[in-house]
């Protein structure tokens, strides 16, 4: 295993800066300055935590070098001023407790910073951009709409910068540089991406000025160089100083260009730069395109282009980018990038550094690439992840000793319940964990073959419990009299949500499904419902699974169920929340003809906001019809009919019928055994339906108060 990440576990070099490892917490906005622009308690726990896990270099993001203006979201770090060194220098003492560095990357927003915008100052740019519509809040949700800078309507008094302008903001960046030293951080980098101020010079598209600092890429880059020359006459040439370029605007054909982020890095490499961070942009009116640049959903999406720029420089590079570790190993090996920039895996799991240089990759808890965490900075919110609630509250501690050890039965061994059982057992109580059916799971395993990443994080829950001192029992149903006979004090119950039909017309005939029998003809469950409806090949096909283990088996049923499902060539899905945009997806990719009838006006609820963005777009390009206020939906006889949003009645061909909705709260047990006198908490879906997130986040709150 070790040799698996040995270029990735060895010391490095930026500058005069050595660095344990190749491993770096890259830059993210997360929110959790305190409302003045100071770095408080939250912001340096969160850091401290992912020193504590092994990461070489942390990268304390956007801080505002003219805080407030130039911002870009509310809870912004600031460094525009001396009173903000005593916080930055409180953080870089945490982190250097252990034995990591620690570095600020300055940034102005530009035409990004929307904080500027919601205060009516004007916003710096480099000239009048030409502006696009946008697909952006076709793809929110109404509740957020609101909650995002983007869709709010503004009074924006969008400003040309000035030579004078230029002059002043080169100053605020060397000033704030000299401010990230004095605070006894071990270096900085310059934010020249993103489609922040310095990539807004040096992309052709935002900048169209026609003086010294517009035209030729050495013109557009002039801003960037007189900033890297006066911070460098601040801090002096020994202190390590990198700047993050972008190496493509992905979906603009007229901007910045790989040739040019070579020429740029160049002339960064020679005015001093110890380092370049390679990242991207995109063509923000596309929402689609807000995982495809610097937080891809695509594997590798920048290594090539990492590769490229180090190619043509003599300093180390940095890149990022959905990269597992042990190809980015692989990758540092063969010389195409130097660093490797960690941003969703280090919120997943803040200590995935020593874990790989541990042996113990396996432990690590996976990102399933939900886009939780950067949904929320769109929305104006606190970072979150999803499948780790400790992610921005390590300042609370949820998972300090128990003061007083209890005997605690966890009922249901679904994502909530493995989650509370696993963090129960690690702080001191005596857990065992009730699940009636012979599989832990719950309904993440379906949701593991509808969307692949899920798998790694059941499979990664199973491992915990396995690992831990957890009395597990399959098979068994969670009664009064046996948790008597246990003798527990408390109870959780994580049960999960009910799927009841709902009542449509026509539900009852034999080529339409429910949710609970889809699982079960694609796991191999035992269900009479599901029997009657199909001929007997498909029995018999689904049998052999069962008796060969097959259906145990993930990566099998993907491979088998491209050449064999037992649906027709059209199906109809009811229901465009999470389960059926990702249902739509999966039948889509193995040849079936889907439309999708959602009854509200925007699909998708359950999915995070880029998730969401980009899974819309891939669904049409998958060529699946999705018709949004469609009402008074009935099934006919090989045909599902609706009402659409003008009023008419219309009709879809239908082989087969999945209805994809109806899931709902059930606290019946746990209202049971509150009467029959046990202390019972609950979690997840049980309590009302909220995926992932809601089944981790609960089991955490539950764990830390018992």
């Amino acid at each position: 295993m070790f040799k698996n990440y040995n270029h990735l576990l060895q010391p490095g070099r930026i500058g005069s800066m050595q660095l344990k490892n190749r491993m770096f917490v890259t830059a993210m906005g997360v929110n959790l300055a305190e409302p003045d622009g100071h770095c408080g308690e939250q912001i340096r726990a969160f850091h401290e935590e992912q020193a504590k896990g092994g990461a070489a270099l942390i990268t304390l993001g956007v801080a505002g070098v003219a805080w407030p203006h130039g911002g870009n979201q509310p809870r912004q770090v600031a460094i525009s001023d001396d009173r903000f060194i005593p916080g930055f220098k409180k953080l870089a003492d945490a982190v250097h407790k252990h034995d990591a560095k620690v570095i600020a990357q300055l940034h102005f927003g530009g035409l990004v910073g929307v904080e500027d915008m919601k205060a009516g100052r004007p916003v710096w740019i480099p000239s009048m951009p030409v502006f696009k519509q946008s697909d952006l809040e076709a793809g929110m949700l109404k509740e957020e709409i609101p909650r995002s800078a983007t869709s709010q309507k503004l009074d924006v008094k969008l400003h040309p910068m000035t030579h004078d302008d230029i002059a002043t903001l080169v100053q605020q960046f060397a000033d704030a540089a000299r401010r990230v030293q004095e605070a006894g951080m071990d270096g900085l980098e310059i934010h020249g991406g993103h489609g922040y101020i310095i990539s807004e010079f040096l992309s052709p598209l935002t900048n169209q000025r026609d003086d010294e600092y517009g035209g030729s890429v050495e013109n557009r880059a002039r801003l960037l160089m007189e900033v890297i020359a006066a911070v460098r006459k601040e801090v002096g040439r020994d202190f390590p100083v990198w700047c993050k370029l972008d190496s493509e605007e992905f979906g603009q054909p007229e901007g910045i260009s790989l040739e040019d982020a070579k020429a740029v890095a160049r002339m960064a490499q020679d005015a001093g730069m110890d380092a370049i961070t390679v990242s991207a942009y995109h063509d923000t009116s596309r929402g689609a395109l807000h995982s495809e640049s610097n937080i891809p959903h695509t594997p590798e999406r920048l290594v090539s282009n990492a590769a490229a720029i180090k190619a043509v420089l003599d300093i180390p590079v940095i890149t990022s980018g959905r990269i597992e570790p042990e190809r980015a190993s692989q990758h540092i090996g063969e010389g195409h990038f130097d660093f490797l920039g960690l941003g969703r895996k280090m919120l997943a799991d803040p200590h995935l550094p020593n874990k790989l240089a541990e042996n113990r990759a396996k432990d690590v808890r996976p990102c399933v690439y939900c886009y939780c965490c950067v949904s929320q900075i769109y929305l104006e919110s606190p970072v979150k992840c999803a499948v780790n609630p400790d992610t921005a509250a390590e300042a609370e501690n949820l998972m300090a000793p128990a003061a007083s050890p209890r005997k605690v039965a966890v009922i249901g061994g679904g994502p909530g319940g493995m989650e509370a059982a696993r963090r129960l057992t690690l702080r001191g109580h005596d857990v065992v964990l009730l699940e009636k059916s012979n599989v832990l799971g719950g309904t993440l395993q379906f949701a593991s073959i509808a969307y692949e990443p899920n798998g790694k994080l059941l499979d990664w829950l199973k491992r915990q419990v396995r690992a831990l001192p957890i009395d597990i029992h399959l098979n068994t149903e969670a009664t009064p009299q046996l948790l008597k006979r246990l003798g527990v004090d408390e109870v959780v119950v994580a049960t999960g949500a009910t799927r009841a039909m709902p009542a449509i017309p026509g539900a009852d005939r034999d080529f339409v499904f429910s949710g609970d029998e889809m699982r079960a003809m694609v796991l191999g469950e035992k269900l009479a419902s599901v029997r009657e409806k199909l001929d007997g090949f498909s029995r018999f096909m689904l049998a052999a699974g069962t008796a060969t283990g097959a259906s145990r088996h993930r990566s099998l049923i993907n491979l088998a169920t491209r050449y064999w499902l037992p649906l027709g060539d059209k199906v109809v899905i009811i229901g465009g929340e999470l389960v059926g945009l990702e249902l739509a997806e999966y039948l889509a990719h193995r040849g079936r003809q889907v439309t999708v009838l959602e009854e509200s006006s925007r699909p998708g609820a359950g999915l995070y906001l880029v998730r969401r963005l980009r899974l819309l777009d891939e669904l049409r390009e998958a060529g699946v019809t999705l018709i949004s206020k469609a009402s008074q939906i009935a099934i006919g006889e090989q045909q599902v009919e609706y009402r659409n949003y003008r009023g008419q009645i219309r009709h879809i061909g239908a082989d087969h019928v999945v209805v994809a909705k109806g899931a709902q709260g059930n606290l019946a047990l746990a209202e049971n055994l509150g009467k029959q006198g046990f202390s019972v908490h609950t979690a997840g879906d049980c309590s009302g339906v909220t995926y992932i997130e809601g089944a981790m986040h609960d089991a955490a709150q539950i764990a830390a108060r018992i």
